[in-house]
This record gives structure tokens, sequence and C-alpha cells, in this order.
């Protein structure tokens, strides 16, 4: 996979430069490896500085960088025995939405989560990572049928948001939502949500509503995209980095507000995209930490426990 840099890594890009072409030069006869290795400290140590200074723009760059693994990555490192199930038995099947069963560490489960593309024809066949309905009916028909058999749901969310075309709109876009939102409320098994990427709006909520929801260090989570968001206040889509200040939407504010979500999941230096194999053994353990807690509760506490995160997320002020 080809490396690439956003703007305000390029002094790092530059050392990594230097050390690649140092190796390239290294022979029997001439000996770079002590050169390398002061330039690999100084690397790391530019790393530290920068990635401890970012601003939510630049984690939402991150966020959405290219490279950064998606939910079919993420199966491949934390699943084993991944069967993907297509279709939702009304129009047609979704790539932009990844559907199926697999087993973690040997039990089954159903994982579902966005899929983006990283070249130009995979991107037009995900739809960038946005679901028409049938992506939603899809995944509303597996997490039915994990629901039958008692099986576990892991969901990855990874989207802009849901489609916006006007075909998506006459297939009931709104209403595939709506009835995600109600269905996930009521099954009987438990539901781990982790935010891989973007969490927008409604296209992300619509596989979200667990028992559990973890965010990705570098993830974004918000109602709106910073764009779309400055292109509503101040009809200037370019105002997205004021947008995504005032969003307040990485996965550190997030926290903050105490009842949004359970966990923040460490990355690797730099993001995840940098080593997708370590940001999946992380992300495994705290997939299993949180599934033993829930394997203790009945789907009646499962269910209750599911309303009650999400009524907590509301606060009424009584007028003094």
């Amino acid at each position: 996979m080809m490396n690439q840099y956003l703007d305000f890594e390029k002094p790092i890009a530059e050392l990594e430069t230097k050390i690649g072409e140092l190796r390239d030069y290294s022979t029997d006869s001439v000996d770079f490896s002590s050169d390398i290795q002061k330039l690999e400290k100084k690397a790391e140590k530019l790393k530290l500085e920068i990635y401890s200074k970012l601003s939510r723009w630049q984690r939402t760059q991150l966020a959405r960088h290219a490279n950064r693994p998606y939910t079919l990555d993420y199966i491949e490192h934390v699943f084993t025995d991944f069967f993907e199930v297509h279709g939702d038995r009304n129009f047609r099947d979704d790539p932009a939405l990844v559907c199926g069963f697999a087993r973690l560490d040997g039990k089954p489960c159903c994982v579902i989560g966005h899929q983006k593309g990283r070249n130009t024809k995979e991107k037009v066949h995900r739809n960038f990572g946005m679901p028409n309905p049938e992506g939603y009916r899809k995944a509303l028909r597996v997490m039915q049928m994990a629901d039958q058999f008692g099986l576990p749901i892991f969901t990855f969310v990874d989207t802009p948001g849901a489609f916006p075309g006007i075909g998506a709109e006459e297939r009931g876009q709104a209403e595939a939502i709506a009835r995600n939102l109600r269905e996930m409320a009521m099954l009987k098994v438990p539901i781990i949500v982790t935010v891989t990427g973007e969490g927008g709006s409604g296209g992300a909520l619509a596989i979200a509503v667990g028992n559990r929801v973890l965010m990705m260090q570098y993830s974004v989570y918000a109602v709106i995209s910073p764009e779309g968001c400055a292109a509503i206040l101040w009809s200037d889509g370019a105002k997205g980095p004021q947008a995504a200040e005032a969003l307040k939407l990485t996965a550190q504010d997030v926290d903050s507000l105490g009842t949004v979500i359970d966990d923040v999941v460490p990355e690797p230096l730099g993001g995840a995209h940098q080593d997708h194999h370590q940001a999946a053994t992380t992300l495994k353990e705290y997939l299993l930490k949180h599934l033993a807690e829930l394997e203790a509760m009945s789907p009646e506490e499962l269910i209750e426990q599911r309303y009650q995160r999400f009524r907590a997320m509301s606060e009424i002020e009584e007028p003094k």
C-alpha cells in the first residue's frame, strides 16, 4: 500500500523519504545504519510532537485517510470464517454496507459495516461508503437473523452519511433508517458498535444503536460533516475547519460528554492507517472485553440497558 501524507504530515514524509534513500544506498561496503537510526528517532519524536497537537479538522482528515482500515480490513484481522450476505430481498444489493456472519475467537457472530473504496473504481462501486435504503434493509435483515439465532452483533461505522440521491429518497431512505433505529433497539442480543472513521449523521446512527459504542482514537462522530455544516451556517463549504471546531466531533470530545460512547480505542502512532494489524489487534481486545460484560446480561436487560443509554443522552433544563 502506497503511503499517502496529509499536509501536516509533510515534515514526517521528508524524513521517511531520507530514511528510505539511505536504506536503498546501503551496501555491504557502505553502512548507513547509524544515520538511519538517528533519523528514525528524529521521525518518532516529530510524530509524537505533531500528533499530540492535532486540531479537530486535522483529526477529521485522519479519520478520512485513504489508507485507513475499512470494515473488510477489520474483518480480515479480527474475525475468521466470514460469510457475506447480499441483497435486501426487495430491490438489490448495496456494496456500501458489508453484512454477514463470522467467528470471533471461535464464537459465531454477526458483522456489519460501511465500506469505502481506495481507488476510483472501488469508490464508485461502494458509493463512497454512503448506503442506499436497500443497504439498511439488508443490514436489518442480517441483524434479525442474528437475533433469531442468539448471535452477538458487531457493527463498524465509517460513512459521511446516507446517500442523498433522488432514487434513494424515492425508495424510502428516511423510512429505512427510522425502521433500523426502532428494530435495533428491540434486538435481544448484545450489540457492539465501533466508529472506525467517519460517523456521519443518520447514515451512521442507522447501524449504531448498541449496548456499547466505541470510537477509534482518530475517528469523528457528528450530526453533519464539517463541510455540510459550514455550507448551511456560512454558505461556504470551505469553512470546514471552522465548523469542525464548533462541532466538537473528535473521539475525545464525544467521550467527554459521558453518555454517547463507552470507550476510545487507542490507535498506532500516527493513526490506524500506519499499521492495520496493530489497530485491529487492539480493537479486538476491546471488543472481547465488552462482549464478556454483555454476555452476562439477559435479553431483557440488554434491551433495557440499550434504552436507558440513549435516554440518558437527553438533558432537560427546567425554567427558573
